[in-house]
């Protein structure tokens, strides 16, 4: 009797995997139809978003772009979709009139171009920052030089201000690199901000305006109360996440730090700030502030709500930056001390990169709460775009106009808003090490 073979002798032909397992097909069973409660909640899932929508887009998409008032918007519905109610329908003709003033308030429109520079100028200026392995280095310089080129640009006048700006920081520059070998790199830094600001009060004020009147040199003044829309947004939400970051990291450090003086001063700071609403800072500067101020004293309203906004950023940032110090091991200082490196060298080359690493998630939420806690300036008089919207709407015109205009704006909010958060997440699979 032959014995038989169990034992496979040849290999069978390779076959394409299951039309069920792969494809949209397989990532459709896989991910929405994998068991039985799954399904039912896919089922459930589809069916809400299923209703949303057929309220939204009808809404959205079958409405009035072309009307001079709500008035028009109601006829232009009567006419086009007999029996159905006006709110079913957008009135868009309030954006299609009035984006510009949304966008830029009551800022000149034949110097549009400026505010589009400054913004144009932004993205370049931060090219090197965010993405510092695909752009050329010499782009470093339009960094340095944007944050007095945009409140030129913006504000106008003569150059010679923001020209006498950048002169104090240079001047405490060299003398923060003069002293610190004859008097230590802590004092040394004391000193040069306080020549910096110095200068900004005394000195330079005067060369600038000593040189305006000899070379007039500038473009036409704006003042701020054309400021408006969404371009004051940006420019407090990004002075306020420029200015608010290296602050931050110095009261990160000021609070962990051994001199007694110095640590009580940050945490003071940081305590006060982060137990008073943002509100009752914004009120402060607007009312407050200039009672404390010689008189006679012009400062300007955007100004001080800046200044605000940043130190408010910047006591929740040192927060956020001090967790990531907390979370380095022990062994990453006592690393530093055995390379023989002072206090600055470490905490620059060793300790501060892998704390805002670990810091990153925690360093953008703040970014985005504090952009888009801008709209509260229109509590104080200031037309941001939620301020406008109300002005807007109390035009007889468009009175009753609602949903449209603040849709928009959240659209606004919203791609500036998850461009931070997709950014953040493309920096941490950058710097990601561990291969997980």
């Amino acid at each position: 009797m032959a014995e038989k073979s169990f034992v496979r002798m040849e290999m069978l032909p390779e076959q394409a995997p299951p039309a069920s397992s792969v494809g949209v097909i397989g990532w459709v069973r896989a991910n929405l139809f994998s068991s039985w409660f799954n399904s039912i909640l896919t089922v459930i899932s589809i069916y809400f978003i299923w209703r949303v929508l057929a309220g939204i887009l009808p809404w959205v998409f079958l409405s009035v772009w072309d009307a001079d008032s709500l008035a028009g918007c109601r006829e232009v519905i009567a006419a086009n979709w007999p029996g159905a109610e006006s709110a079913e329908h957008a009135c868009w003709a309030v954006i299609n009139e009035r984006w510009l003033q949304l966008l830029y308030g009551f800022y000149p429109p034949e110097l549009y171009w400026r505010p589009n520079l400054a913004i144009i100028l932004l993205f370049v200026a931060l090219a090197p920052v965010l993405f510092a392995d695909r752009v050329p280095r010499k782009l470093l310089y339009v960094t340095m030089v944007y944050p007095f080129l945009m409140p030129w640009l913006l504000w106008g006048g003569t150059i010679w201000g923001p020209l006498m700006a950048a002169a104090g920081f240079v001047i405490g520059f060299y003398v923060i690199k003069i002293l610190s070998d004859e008097i230590g790199a802590l004092s040394a830094m004391i000193v040069g901000v306080l020549a910096t600001v110095t200068w900004w009060l005394g000195a330079g004020p005067a060369v600038a305006d000593a040189l305006s009147g000899t070379l007039p040199i500038g473009i036409e003044a704006v003042e701020s109360r054309k400021f408006g829309g969404f371009m004051l947004s940006v420019l407090i939400g990004v002075v306020a996440i420029g200015v608010s970051l290296p602050i931050g990291i110095v009261l990160a450090l000021g609070r962990q730090s051994d001199l007694l003086i110095v640590k009580g001063i940050c945490v003071g700071f940081i305590e006060f700030i982060r137990g008073v609403p943002l509100i009752t800072l914004l009120f402060v500067a607007s009312t407050l502030l200039n009672i404390f101020l010689p008189p006679g004293t012009n400062f300007d309203i955007i100004l001080r709500v800046m200044i605000m906004v940043t130190l408010f950023a910047a006591a929740y940032m040192a927060e956020v930056i001090r967790g990531g110090l907390a979370a380095l091991p022990k062994g990453q200082y006592e690393g530093a001390d055995s390379l023989g490196l002072d206090y600055w060298q470490s905490q620059r080359l060793i300790i501060m990169p892998q704390a805002l690493k670990i810091s990153i998630p925690g360093i953008v939420s703040t970014f985005i709460g504090i952009f888009k806690d801008t709209t509260l300036v229109s509590i104080i008089g200031l037309l941001d775009p939620l301020g406008l919207a109300n002005a807007i709407r109390a035009d007889a015109a468009w009175n009753g106009v609602y949903w449209e205009l603040f849709a928009f704006i959240a659209l606004l909010f919203f791609v500036f808003c998850f461009s931070m958060s997709r950014y953040s997440m493309y920096l941490e699979r950058k710097l990601q090490t561990d291969h997980r």
